[in-house]
């Protein structure tokens, strides 16, 4: 200790060519350094929630294909529908419902989408649910 005892009293150097530097940008020089970089976002994703696909019961696939077949007959009217589809997740299992609003440009048998005026196509295979507002 007796060797710092000509400098302990001395005041801290300050530069003459930069200014002192603020308590927050010293902080953020040492911000990118995490040793578990990346760990918040699985805790996000582990904690996400997600639905799980329900199998539709008898009676609801021939209200569906009911549904369907209205929007066809009268398909040059380019009905307004309100289609519920089961979306899966491309994370995890599971996925969530998702609901579209649109005007029904053409139904498209072969890749099996409704296809909205907007460009929007939803595949026939995950629709749960059609319900057709008054056509044009």
């Amino acid at each position: 200790m007796d060797s710092y005892q000509d400098i302990i009293h001395l005041q801290r150097p300050v530069s003459s060519r930069h200014a002192p530097m603020s308590m927050e940008d010293r902080a953020a020089q040492f911000a990118p350094f995490a040793a578990l970089t990346g760990y918040d976002g699985v805790i996000a994703e582990t904690g996400r929630l997600t639905e799980t696909w329900g199998e539709l019961a008898e009676g609801a696939l021939e209200e569906l294909d009911e549904a369907l077949h209205a929007v066809e007959a009268v398909l040059d009217t380019q009905p307004q529908v309100t289609v519920t589809r089961f979306c899966p997740d491309g994370r995890k299992a599971g996925g969530a419902y998702v609901t579209s609003t649109g005007r029904v440009k053409k139904m498209d048998p072969y890749e099996r989408v409704l296809v909205f005026t907007d460009g929007t196509k939803i595949p026939m295979d995950g629709i749960v649910a059609v319900r057709m507002e008054n056509a044009k």
